[in-house]
């Protein structure tokens, strides 16, 4: 989960010969699956062993209608290195109208600009903010049109100018922070997250949805190599977000976390959670999903459905010292309170929408126990580096369910009625 830090409102797309369809429900999803394996197999490869990007032509998904055949549009080809021969368009899946469906559309390869890297996207996490951006939920609302996605990985296959240390063929990952100003109070004490002027993926500048994006090189995430990038994925944003709101939660080694919200965000919770010596409590409204909370290593576990969890929590802990809220449920942020003992931190992740963005908690309780509220906002380049260390070792690994570009709205239709355990990852090869 993550949320909004900067202003800027810009687009890059540039429409080709746009397929007027819609991602429908009821396709045959075998028939999907063979097509789609079947256009990633027949790519060429190329010396360094990276698929070499296909000429497109109409969807291979025959559950999108027909649109126009793409012309031959003799676009320029990049001017970055390493560019020279590769195709100019790519697929994607765009908003261009909130809260309506995604579209996929042929568009203009995107080119960098000075300092920014071309990205050919393996994969694409699926958050709970592409569905808060979809449906218009916050303010500013995104950049339209847009690209979604900010749970990028894939290789380096151009670079722009002025790029040094990052090399081609190299494996990145994109995160929400698609950049920052650096020279700001908050940039420079740290913070970088809460940069006025900073931009967000998939959100105010393209994102993952597709099968090229560019990126600014100084902060991309540096990924081990022969790292399984659709694994990886959800550390980009589910990773490092909650990675670093157990940081902020300043819980120690053999303390009490709750983690409230057993799902895209936090199972890997609880997984971060463990590998930092933490002893954990899991909270949720699904027995499966808390059935899950234990084998990832929750001690304690409450099903908030059958009644409020505080008693229960407090009763196997003696209150936690910290705990984390990652669901966007508001009953949750409230409850959290209840669940720390005197001088306990709770820290907010998930960010509701629309009216829901509003909880009522006791001053009292707050005063009182000398509790501590405060937000997280996703991670700096540094706890993304961190969070990165602590997966490709290991210690974390995301739940995960590979679908294909051409099921975006299915995916995001599942997210609203709560029906995805784990991460849903896109598979953009």
């Amino acid at each position: 989960m993550a949320f909004l830090s900067g202003a800027s409102r810009e687009t890059g797309l540039v429409p080709l010969a746009a397929e007027d369809d819609m991602i429908r429900a009821g396709n045959d999803a075998t028939r999907n699956a063979d097509r789609h394996n079947s256009a990633a197999g027949a790519r060429d490869k190329t010396a360094s062993g990276m698929a070499a990007t296909p000429k497109l032509h109409r969807s291979v998904d025959p559950g999108l209608t027909s649109g126009p055949a793409p012309r031959d549009l003799g676009l320029p080809r990049t001017t970055g290195k390493g560019g020279a021969d590769m195709a100019q368009e790519m697929r994607a899946a765009v908003l261009r109208k909130l809260r309506t469906p995604l579209r996929i559309e042929k568009l203009a390869r995107p080119e960098p600009g000075p300092g920014q890297i071309l990205i050919r996207v393996a994969a694409c996490g699926v958050c709970h903010s592409d569905l808060h951006a979809v449906d218009g939920d916050w303010t500013p609302g995104p950049t339209l049109p847009l690209i979604p996605g900010h749970e990028v990985t894939g290789h380096v296959v151009a670079l722009g100018r002025g790029v040094s240390g990052v090399k081609l063929g190299e494996a990145v990952g994109v995160p929400w922070m698609f950049s920052a100003c650096g020279a700001c109070e908050y940039c420079l004490s740290g913070q970088e997250t809460i940069c006025r002027n900073g931009r967000s993926t998939g959100y105010s500048v393209p994102g993952g949805y597709a099968e090229f994006m560019v990126a600014p090189a100084a902060f991309v995430g540096r990924l081990p190599k022969n790292a399984d990038l659709f694994a990886l994925a959800p550390i980009l944003c589910a990773g490092v977000t909650t990675y670093r709101g157990l940081k902020r939660s300043q819980v120690k080694p053999g303390q009490w976390v709750t983690v409230i919200g057993v799902g895209g965000l936090g199972h890997i919770a609880i997984q971060y959670a463990a590998a930092m010596g933490m002893r954990i409590a899991a909270v949720d409204v699904d027995d499966g999903k808390l059935r899950l909370a234990r084998r990832l290593g929750a001690h304690v576990v409450a099903n908030a459905a059958k009644g409020d969890p505080a008693p229960a929590i407090r009763k196997a802990t003696g209150g936690t010292h910290g705990a984390i809220v990652t669901t966007a449920a508001p009953r949750a942020f409230e409850q959290a309170v209840g669940l720390l003992r005197r001088g306990g931190t709770c820290v907010y992740i998930g960010v509701p929408g629309g009216k829901k963005d509003e909880v009522r908690n006791s001053i009292a309780a707050l005063v009182g126990a000398e509790l501590t509220l405060r937000g997280s906002n996703v991670g700096t380049r540094a706890d993304l580096a961190e969070a990165i260390a602590f997966a490709g070792n290991g210690l974390v690994s995301a739940k995960i369910e590979r679908q294909p570009l051409s099921h975006a709205n299915r995916v995001l239709e599942r997210m609203r009625k709560g029906q995805i355990l784990g991460r849903v990852v896109l598979d953009l090869r």
